[in-house]
Order: C-alpha cells, then structure tokens, then sequence
C-alpha cells in the first residue's frame, strides 16, 4: 500500500494587476519568500488573449507554467524596484512604472485580519464565497493545473493610481481597470488596479 505525500508551498509577497487603454494586462508577482528564493515575476494578457509568463529563470518558469496556463512562456532578466509608492518593473519587451496610492475600504478591511487566521486555508476558504460576490473574476481559493489547490491569502490592498507602461517599446494608453479578467488560472486580480500584500499557498 502506497500512501500519498502532500505538500504545501508558502509564497510571500505582493501581486500588483493592471490593466491599459491599449487593452494589455499585467499582473507582476514580487515575491519576498518562497521554495524558490526571492523572485519577480510578470504574467501578461495581450488584447488578442494571448497569455504570457515572463520568468527570471528555468526553476521559476517550470513551477509557475506548471501551476497557471499560459501560451507562451519567456525566460528573460525580470526585476522589480520598490522605492516608497514607486515601482519600476522591466521584464523582457515590459517596462512599467506605476503608483500606489492609500487602501480602499477593502485594504482596511484586510489590514484588520490577524495574520495567523488571514493565512489559514479554512478562513480563506470561508471567505472565498464572498469574494465570488463582491469582487468579479477574483477567487481565493481553487484547483490550478497539475493536481494542485491554490489558495489566496490576503492581507492588504493599496490602490495603484498612475502607471506608465510599455511594451515592445510600444506605450500601452493610460491605466485602466483589469477588464476583461485575465485567464491565468481559476482567478484573476481585483477589476481597479490595485497591489495585494498576499500569501499564496500551494497544495500539491
């Protein structure tokens, strides 16, 4: 008899999502701790629906491609820059600057979760059903590819509130909302640009 072993990988972080007047969207996962050391990655939609993964080495794009879809995946130098309410990606033919501004009601509410319970997968669970009800496009919880159950904790929301971004060179229009959502995986980010502080838990 053959029992089965589950893991459990903890990914700390931020994801900032975006969207562009010339309908590109960009989710960026700046990662602070995780199995795969500390990292940035970028995820983007074209408005043609293609989907890309823009990863900074071959560990990295193999564990992301293998948990999200995508149609495309780039191995290529990604680096994300945090200086106060000031970030600056660059990430192959992305090159992005963008603001963040205070938290909307949602980010105080998060902000008031203690971190013990805001992390464990039955109160993300829970939530999930509201997060289906108030948020559209946007899931806590669900299956990724691979055999794997993803769970999105939560802990904070500041509002992005200016970006400059370009693509291929190419400027990509003022900031707009994440509209339609992107189709990464069984979710997409919040609609209003915005970074999360999250945790992102991983059972497979």
């Amino acid at each position: 008899m053959t029992g089965t072993t589950t893991t459990l990988d903890r990914f700390d972080g931020h994801i900032a999502g975006l969207g562009t007047a010339a309908g590109l969207r960009v989710v960026v996962g700046r990662w602070r701790r995780s199995p795969l050391g500390a990292f940035t990655d970028v995820m983007a939609e074209r408005p043609d629906g293609h989907r890309l993964l823009l990863a900074p080495g071959p560990a990295v794009a193999e564990f992301v491609a293998a948990t999200y879809t995508f149609d495309e995946v780039r191995v290529v130098p990604v680096a994300a820059t945090v200086d106060g309410p000031r970030w600056t990606v660059r990430a192959g033919p992305l090159a992005a600057t963008f603001r963040t501004g205070g938290r909307p009601p949602l980010g105080l509410l998060l902000a008031a979760v203690p971190t013990p319970l805001a992390t464990s997968i039955p109160w993300v669970s829970a939530i999930d059903v509201v997060a289906r009800r108030v948020l559209p496009g946007v899931r806590t919880r669900g299956s990724a590819t691979g055999d794997r159950d993803e769970f999105y904790c939560a802990r904070d929301m500041h509002r992005i509130v200016a970006a400059s971004v370009a693509w291929d060179g190419v400027d990509q229009g003022a900031l707009t909302p994440v509209d339609p959502p992107v189709r990464f995986g069984f979710g997409s980010t919040p609609a209003g640009p915005s970074v999360v502080r999250v945790t992102t838990l991983i059972r497979r």
